[in-house]
């Protein structure tokens, strides 16, 4: 048992639940004008790490087959053998019970949203068979976290009090699709060989990063928007300003001749980005307490 639940950590890469967890806190400080209570900040953990978790593992289920003819991918547990698929199934689906009690707790609009939630968590994973979109459609669904959390916090989405939900689903998704653009570029090749949409296997290395350096270009003027909307003042400047560099950095790590720094420009770059962001507005609270 124990080993199982192990495997299945490991098969989702739990640790990286640490990646999107800020921006999920984001949402939440804004909408409670930085005082949560305990009780959202308890369910909004647990749903953003079970929500995270059905879509790691909806996507290992999904792409186990494409996961077993590439070689970058063709070792990881659930194609190696390492763990059933069985074990993936009840992992994945125990996830979506905490997910929706998780809901259920923060209240009767998040529960209503859920399976608007569901359809993006599950379905993210087979968008690449058919649109170079797949990487905006993953990022809209991670910007879906802190949506999620504002709603639950404000119980709202649709007035001009909740322009800033929208803001941060923008950013994230251009964030995120960014990334998962250069991500991408390390099995262009393979894309191409078995028919998958992405954007380096469709438009090339060098415009696939001229893309991706174009979307976090415009993150950055959303996320400057959302700090006049909110009125965030010189502490989320500061932030913003290192989140600015920490961009240029990621680019500067890669280029079409080298992806050799690419898993450092995406997952230590951009878990820092996000850190980096919530803290200075959670400072930027703190400071006017």
């Amino acid at each position: 048992m124990v080993r199982s639940i192990r495997d299945f950590l490991e098969l989702i890469k739990f640790e990286h639940t640490l990646f999107a967890l800020p921006f999920a806190y984001l949402g939440m400080v804004l909408a409670a004008n930085g005082r949560p209570t305990w009780h959202q900040f308890g369910w909004i953990t647990v749903a953003m790490a079970a929500a995270r978790t059905v879509a790691m593992g909806s996507n290992r289920l999904a792409d186990r087959v494409l996961d077993g003819l590439n070689p970058r991918t063709s070792d990881r547990p659930l194609v190696s053998g390492r763990i059933a698929t069985r074990t993936a199934w009840v992992g994945t689906v125990i996830a979506f019970a905490v997910f929706a009690l998780s809901a259920w707790q923060l209240g009767a609009l998040p529960l209503r949203l859920l399976p608007v939630a569901v359809l993006f968590l599950v379905g993210y994973s087979f968008t690449k068979r058919f649109t170079w979109l797949s990487h905006y459609i993953l990022g809209f669904t991670d910007g879906l976290a802190p949506v999620g959390a504002w709603i639950a916090v404000r119980g709202s989405l649709f007035t001009r009090g909740d322009l800033t939900a929208w803001l941060l689903l923008l950013a994230v998704t251009l964030w995120i699709g960014g990334f998962d653009i250069i991500y991408a570029c390390q099995d262009a090749e393979v894309d191409r060989r078995l028919g998958l949409h992405a954007v380096p296997a469709r438009f090339g290395i060098p415009a696939a990063l001229r893309l991706s350096s174009l979307s976090h270009t415009l993150t950055m003027a959303v996320l400057i928007v959302l700090g006049f909307e909110c009125g965030l003042g010189w502490i989320y400047a500061v932030g913003l300003a290192l989140a600015g560099m920490l961009l240029v950095l990621e680019h500067h790590l890669v280029s079409p001749e080298d992806l050799g720094h690419l898993n450092v420009a995406f997952f230590h770059t951009n878990s820092a980005i996000s850190i980096v962001l919530f803290t200075s507005v959670l400072v930027t609270y703190w400071a006017r307490a």
